[in-house]
Protein backbone atom coordinates (compact mmCIF):
# COMPACT_ATOMS: atom_id res chain seq x y z
CA UNK A 1 0.00 0.00 0.00
CA UNK A 2 1.50 3.03 -1.00
CA UNK A 3 0.88 6.14 1.46
CA UNK A 4 1.61 10.07 0.13
CA UNK A 5 1.81 12.65 2.43
CA UNK A 6 1.88 16.21 1.50
CA UNK A 7 3.69 19.08 3.06
CA UNK A 8 4.81 22.60 2.13
CA UNK A 9 1.91 24.37 1.76
CA UNK A 10 1.28 27.87 2.95
CA UNK A 11 -0.02 32.03 2.56
CA UNK A 12 2.42 34.11 0.29
CA UNK A 13 1.55 36.95 -1.80
CA UNK A 14 1.85 37.36 -5.75
CA UNK A 15 5.04 36.67 -7.28
CA UNK A 16 6.43 34.63 -4.61
CA UNK A 17 7.49 31.03 -4.04
CA UNK A 18 6.56 27.98 -2.08
CA UNK A 19 8.09 24.34 -2.24
CA UNK A 20 5.69 21.29 -1.92
CA UNK A 21 6.71 18.22 -1.03
CA UNK A 22 5.12 14.78 -0.74
CA UNK A 23 6.71 12.31 1.16
CA UNK A 24 6.03 8.32 -0.49
CA UNK A 25 6.05 5.80 1.94
CA UNK A 26 5.26 1.55 1.26
CA UNK A 27 6.09 1.79 -2.74
CA UNK A 28 7.27 -1.32 -3.80
CA UNK A 29 8.18 -0.52 -7.14
CA UNK A 30 10.16 1.82 -8.93
CA UNK A 31 7.89 2.05 -11.99
CA UNK A 32 5.29 4.71 -10.52
CA UNK A 33 3.96 7.85 -12.35
CA UNK A 34 3.29 10.52 -9.94
CA UNK A 35 1.56 13.89 -9.69
CA UNK A 36 0.46 17.12 -8.47
CA UNK A 37 -3.10 17.80 -8.40
CA UNK A 38 -5.29 20.73 -7.25
CA UNK A 39 -8.68 21.96 -6.34
CA UNK A 40 -9.77 25.39 -6.07
CA UNK A 41 -12.97 26.02 -4.16
CA UNK A 42 -16.02 25.11 -6.27
CA UNK A 43 -13.98 23.92 -9.56
CA UNK A 44 -12.84 20.65 -10.30
CA UNK A 45 -9.84 18.96 -9.47
CA UNK A 46 -7.10 19.64 -12.22
CA UNK A 47 -3.74 18.38 -13.40
CA UNK A 48 -0.96 20.58 -12.55
CA UNK A 49 2.43 18.40 -13.36
CA UNK A 50 3.57 14.54 -13.72
CA UNK A 51 6.55 13.08 -13.66
CA UNK A 52 7.27 8.99 -14.64
CA UNK A 53 9.72 6.47 -13.21
CA UNK A 54 12.49 7.78 -15.83
CA UNK A 55 12.13 11.44 -14.60
CA UNK A 56 9.87 12.52 -17.73
CA UNK A 57 7.89 15.30 -16.89
CA UNK A 58 4.69 17.21 -17.93
CA UNK A 59 2.62 20.47 -16.98
CA UNK A 60 -0.51 22.23 -17.40
CA UNK A 61 -0.09 24.87 -19.72
CA UNK A 62 -1.17 27.51 -16.91
CA UNK A 63 2.01 26.14 -15.21
CA UNK A 64 4.81 25.93 -17.49
CA UNK A 65 7.77 27.91 -16.77
CA UNK A 66 6.93 29.25 -13.07
CA UNK A 67 6.39 25.57 -11.55
CA UNK A 68 9.14 22.46 -11.85
CA UNK A 69 8.34 19.00 -10.32
CA UNK A 70 11.25 17.14 -9.42
CA UNK A 71 11.63 13.45 -7.18
CA UNK A 72 14.84 12.62 -5.23
CA UNK A 73 16.55 8.97 -4.84
CA UNK A 74 13.88 7.63 -2.47
CA UNK A 75 10.93 8.47 -5.28
CA UNK A 76 9.74 11.53 -2.48
CA UNK A 77 7.95 13.73 -4.65
CA UNK A 78 8.13 17.98 -5.23
CA UNK A 79 6.83 20.74 -6.73
CA UNK A 80 8.68 24.12 -6.81
CA UNK A 81 6.46 26.37 -7.49
CA UNK A 82 7.39 30.47 -8.51
CA UNK A 83 5.90 33.55 -9.61
CA UNK A 84 2.86 32.60 -7.79
CA UNK A 85 -0.51 34.14 -9.00
CA UNK A 86 -3.68 33.98 -6.79
CA UNK A 87 -5.34 31.98 -9.41
CA UNK A 88 -3.24 29.15 -8.19
CA UNK A 89 -4.61 29.40 -4.67
CA UNK A 90 -5.96 25.97 -3.88
CA UNK A 91 -6.31 22.57 -2.02
CA UNK A 92 -2.57 20.52 -3.54
CA UNK A 93 -2.58 16.78 -3.79
CA UNK A 94 -0.02 14.04 -5.00
CA UNK A 95 -0.86 10.82 -6.01
CA UNK A 96 0.50 7.86 -7.74
CA UNK A 97 0.25 4.83 -10.33
CA UNK A 98 1.73 2.09 -11.67
CA UNK A 99 3.20 3.64 -15.05
CA UNK A 100 2.07 2.06 -18.20
CA UNK A 101 4.20 0.88 -20.67
CA UNK A 102 3.64 4.60 -22.19
CA UNK A 103 4.22 6.59 -19.45
CA UNK A 104 4.44 9.75 -20.69
CA UNK A 105 1.18 9.73 -22.40
CA UNK A 106 -0.38 8.44 -19.93
CA UNK A 107 0.90 11.43 -17.51
CA UNK A 108 -0.69 13.87 -19.78
CA UNK A 109 -4.26 11.75 -19.44
CA UNK A 110 -3.99 12.06 -15.98
CA UNK A 111 -3.43 15.60 -15.65
CA UNK A 112 -6.52 16.27 -18.12
CA UNK A 113 -8.73 14.18 -16.20
CA UNK A 114 -7.76 15.26 -12.96
CA UNK A 115 -5.84 12.77 -12.04
CA UNK A 116 -9.15 10.01 -12.42
CA UNK A 117 -7.91 6.90 -12.24
CA UNK A 118 -4.63 7.45 -10.57
CA UNK A 119 -4.70 4.85 -7.14
CA UNK A 120 -3.01 6.23 -4.65
CA UNK A 121 -3.96 10.28 -3.26
CA UNK A 122 -2.46 11.90 -0.33
CA UNK A 123 -4.73 14.35 1.78
CA UNK A 124 -3.74 17.62 0.23
CA UNK A 125 -2.04 21.03 1.32
CA UNK A 126 -3.33 23.99 1.09
CA UNK A 127 -1.51 26.84 -0.96
CA UNK A 128 -3.19 30.87 -0.92
CA UNK A 129 -1.61 33.17 -3.12
CA UNK A 130 -2.80 36.99 -1.92
CA UNK A 131 -2.99 39.46 -4.43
Amino acid sequence: QVQLMESGGGSVQTGESLRLSCAVSGATSRDYCMGWFRQAPGKKREGVAGIDSDGSAVYADSVKGRFTISQDNGKNLYLQMNSLKPDDTAMYYCAADLCPPTATQALAVYLSLGGAGMDWWGKGTLVTISS
